[in-house]
């Protein structure tokens, strides 16, 4: 074992005695054994997904039975596609929330980019490699200052972002102009890849099959692994329910997505850009570093970790994934205008990736919160846009639903530290 690796092993929380005791349910009683695991989980607080997908479920229920039009393929491609861009942003967020730290300026620098986008392709005339180029460069470089102002001067994350707020939406508005709005060219590859790029049904199909093979190839794999160590492995019979479970989803939402236009191109690269964060948190070092600096940042420090880069890498990651949400935005409206990055944007996606399942108190979380959280948002906002309600309804009932996941979360929080597995 390499000294990177045992330096993450020490700041590890050490297995506790139902985790110990999960593991061999798995073992030795196959699909009972993993249900009876998960009960024992639920229990003992670790909850996961579990109440955004129970809430995800009632809200569609309740949209459809006031609305029939919402479950509609037409209605819910539409939904999608509302999804990517801050979806996006939010992705950012859970990394920053891992380290228990807060970014405020994710709307401006969105806002920024698209700013760049709508000038570059329009009055400086350049290509669209170097807009994007340059609209990413500049995201990477403002989370690169948050990140030096938080570790050689110690300013707390919310000063800074704030300041980065006010400074950048400031910028934006000198590179738009005195107009404040510029139109895109509607014929650009990135115009019609956020607004008018669907995939054709086989490869839709085609990318379920994948994806489907790609979890059975890793739990495989992962299994493999475990064997070799001597520890348990789970029940075959359980990776490969996951396997069919997941492509009978991906093939029942292309079919009927596909009744419509189809699988929004725009929605399926942030589907690809939520994969690869989990899969870098969950399975490379520096994804194991982040969770243990958010578990306790003393703890990775004195194990050896390096914690300042730690956080610069995570500022820099969340400001770009702002540049490529905001760069989506103003795709999808085919311009960039003073709105970009405004209003909500900054609050939604903090309340998706909160709303997800990634905790505000650092060290628990997935990106795949940020899917779940944002697809929660979006699902009130076009529901009440379908019952032709009042935007002041959709604060309120996000608001709500906000505040609703910060109290399971503290409540979870506390029914694990109480079973000795926080």
């Amino acid at each position: 074992m390499s000294k990177t690796d045992e330096t993450l092993t020490a700041a590890t929380p050490t297995p506790s005695a139902a985790d110990l005791q999960d593991e061999r349910l798995l073992r030795d009683a196959g699909l009972g054994g993993a249900a009876k695991a998960f009960v024992r989980r639920v229990r003992g607080g670790d909850i996961g997904s579990l109440p955004v997908v129970v809430g995800l479920i009632v809200i569609w229920a309740v949209f459809q039975a006031l609305s029939p039009d919402f479950l509609s393929p037409g209605n819910l491609v539409n939904l999608a596609l509302q999804c990517a861009a801050v979806g996006t942003i939010a992705i950012g967020i859970v990394l920053v929330l891992l380290l228990g730290e807060i970014d405020l300026s994710v709307g401006s620098v969105s806002g920024l980019s698209a700013a760049i986008l709508g000038q570059g392709l329009t009055t400086l005339g350049w290509p669209l490699w170097l807009v994007l180029t340059v609209a990413l460069a500049v995201g990477a470089a403002a989370g690169l200052l948050y990140g030096l102002l938080f570790t050689r001067f110690g300013v707390p994350s919310f000063v800074i972002t704030l300041a980065g707020l006010l400074g950048f939406l400031g910028l934006q508005l000198l590179i738009l102009g005195p107009n404040g709005s510029i139109n895109l060219p509607y014929d650009s590859p990135i115009v019609q890849f956020a607004s008018a790029s669907y995939l054709p049904p086989w490869l839709a199909y085609l990318l379920a099959v994948l994806a489907a093979g790609g979890l059975f190839f890793t739990e495989v794999r992962r299994a493999a692994r475990r064997r070799r160590a001597g520890l348990s492995t789970g029940a075959m019979s359980l990776t490969i329910v996951k396997a069919v479970a997941l492509f009978l989803g991906l093939a029942l939402m292309v079919w009927y997505l596909s009744r419509d236009f189809g699988t929004g191109t725009s929605f399926v690269f942030f589907i690809v850009l939520v994969v690869l964060m989990n899969f870098v948190l969950k399975r490379t070092r520096w994804g194991r570093s982040v969770f243990a600096v958010g578990g306790n940042v003393e703890a990775a420090r004195r194990s050896g970790i390096r914690v300042n880069r730690i956080y610069i890498s995570v500022f820099m990651l969340t400001s770009l994934f702002a540049a490529v949400g905001g760069i989506l935005a103003a795709a999808r409206l085919n311009s960039a205008s003073l709105s970009s990055g405004a209003g909500d944007t900054n609050l939604n996606a903090i309340a998706a990736a909160v709303i997800g399942g990634t905790s505000l108190f650092g060290g628990r979380g997935s990106a795949w919160s940020a899917l779940l959280g944002i697809i929660v948002i979006q699902s009130i906002s076009n529901g009440l846009t379908l019952l032709s309600l009042d935007s002041s309804i959709r604060y309120m009932i996000t608001g709500a639903v906000l505040l609703l996941a910060v109290i399971i979360d503290s409540l979870s929080r506390r029914s694990r530290a109480s079973h000795g597995a926080a």
